[in-house]
């Protein structure tokens, strides 16, 4: 069999349940809702760390984040990790990166031939926390002026970006239309709809403002947990009255961002029609983490509750797999095995390091797979590891020092009642607390966080001293690029058209 293009196609910080095809009435999404429509839907899928950084690595590397050392948003990604891309590469196929990644270290690549655009996001130490200085507001971190100040514009940093990133994607699919040189892997990264909460005048004019809907479970409608609470105090949400209009121009500009994706969806879907090789392509649309938007007054990400912790994820290759929703828990995790085995035609892959993740193509295929979750954090708003199980309907979250939480989804889907808190839960918190001192040192993780965190603080500020800067520059051969005089003209411009004549 012909090995599949793979194509996958990230979006940042965008939470399934503001997605018509995970059942939103209102926001305009037509490309996923057809994806959706014609591909296998998780309607269970979940991030590993809710935070850009670790997210990506455990998803391009199969690893869960203290395996990989993927702490936080600083973190460096060693080059001696195997990646998805390494592994395709050694299927054969030619790898590539238009858009976002948030690698942090020297190597930009990680089994990427080639790289089309510059990261939007710094390669540096910055951006790390500070455990032993927990009550500390850091400089760059979020705030809720994104949130105060959302609306339209013309213009933005994001939007740029990603129409950059879409620019260089539409022109990959044809220059390997052109060469025919066997598969591909593209991988096309947005970083909309992160905040700022911002979006073009044409879509913030899809949506009327009294359409908006309010978040479900408003600020002081549940108990708050310890970590939502130090959340909403490290960003500023404490101190501050949201009223409805504030809350639905941010939700409305967040739906506007949505809608500009999808268009590049679309936009990018077309280029694989156009150029002939979309019935042999795989696309899979996924997100890294998920957004509150003011659910229990909280925002952004960062937490393991429903809406920063779960991501879309759909699977589009109607000749090799039947449309249908898959219940089953799943995460990002499972990427790796999952796409090794889409360019081996099924067969298991044979891999460099124990992986932590488990091939999807089980729920591809049909009802079956695996139904769990291991989910790691080490970023904002902790000062010690917290973990998350999800089993079937059973989601159990817990840092040491935090009072735990038990939530059965089937029955609470908004996470509403705390069965932890409940003494007719004792045994069930009591086996999930002994699973998590089995597979965990939880010491010893926090002593190699705080290490981490420590050498990093010293590192940054000299690197910045020395103007030490490991960001992404794109290689471009001009020598090579439109009409020069390597070859005559007309076989220059013989060779560039598409179809050829």
């Amino acid at each position: 069999m012909q090995q599949p293009n793979i194509v996958l196609i990230m979006a940042d910080q965008l939470a399934p349940q503001f997605l018509p095809c995970y059942g939103h009435p209102l926001v305009h999404a037509p490309a996923l809702e057809r994806l959706a429509q014609e591909g296998v839907v998780f309607d269970a899928a979940y991030t590993n760390s809710p935070l850009c950084a670790p997210s990506r690595f455990v998803m391009m590397s199969g690893r869960l984040p203290s395996a990989i050392r993927a702490w936080d948003n600083a973190a460096e990604f060693s080059s001696e990790i195997p990646t998805f891309a390494h592994y395709l590469s050694a299927q054969g196929y030619r790898t590539c990166l238009s858009g976002k990644m948030h690698f942090v270290g020297a190597d930009q690549l990680h089994g990427f031939e080639d790289r089309l655009t510059t990261d939007v996001y710094p390669a540096d130490f910055t951006w790390h926390p500070r455990w032993d200085s927990p009550g500390e507001r850091l400089d760059w971190y979020h705030n809720m002026e994104v949130v105060t100040k959302a609306g339209p514009c013309l213009r933005s940093m994001y939007l740029d970006y990603d129409d950059e990133a879409l620019f260089h994607a539409k022109r990959y699919v044809f220059e390997r239309a052109r060469e025919n040189d066997g598969p591909f892997l593209l991988v096309f990264s947005m970083i909309q709809p992160h905040d700022p909460y911002l979006c073009r005048p044409e879509k913030w004019d899809l949506y009327r403002e009294d359409d908006i809907d309010l978040p479900a479970t408003p600020l002081g409608s549940v108990e708050e947990d310890a970590h939502s609470k130090r959340l909403r105090y490290g960003y500023g949400a404490d101190a501050i009255d949201l009223d409805e209009t504030t809350l639905r121009r941010a939700r409305r500009a967040y739906y506007g961002s949505i809608s500009d994706i999808d268009d590049k969806v679309a936009a990018l879907l077309k280029s694989l029609s156009e150029a002939g090789i979309a019935e042999n392509t795989v696309v899979v649309f996924t997100s890294d983490h998920g957004d509150m938007l003011g659910e229990r007054g909280m925002w952004f990400k960062m937490s393991f509750l429903e809406h920063s912790a779960r991501v879309p994820l759909i699977v589009h290759a109607p000749k090799m797999f039947s449309p249908r929703r898959a219940g089953e828990a799943v995460s990002l995790v499972d990427l790796l095995p999952s796409l090794v085995e889409l360019s081996r035609d099924g067969k298991a892959g044979e891999y460099a390091t124990p992986l932590d993740g488990r091939s999807l193509l089980p729920h591809l295929a049909g009802p079956g797979g695996h139904d769990e979750v291991i989910g790691e954090y080490y970023g904002e708003g902790v000062s010690t590891p917290q973990f998350l199980i999800r089993r079937g309907s059973e989601k159990f979250i817990h840092a040491e020092g935090d009072p735990p939480l038990l939530f059965d989804l089937e029955a609470d889907a908004h996470e509403r009642n705390n069965l932890a808190a409940d003494g007719g839960a004792r045994e069930k918190v009591a086996s999930m607390l002994e699973e998590l001192r089995t597979r965990y040192d939880r010491a010893a993780l926090e002593a190699a966080v705080l290490e981490s965190q420590h050498r990093r603080a010293f590192l940054q500020k000299v690197m910045r001293k020395q103007r030490v800067f490991w960001d992404h520059a794109p290689k471009q051969d001009v020598a090579q690029s439109y009409v020069r005089n390597h070859l005559p003209i007309y076989a220059l411009e013989k060779k560039a058209r598409f179809p050829s004549a």
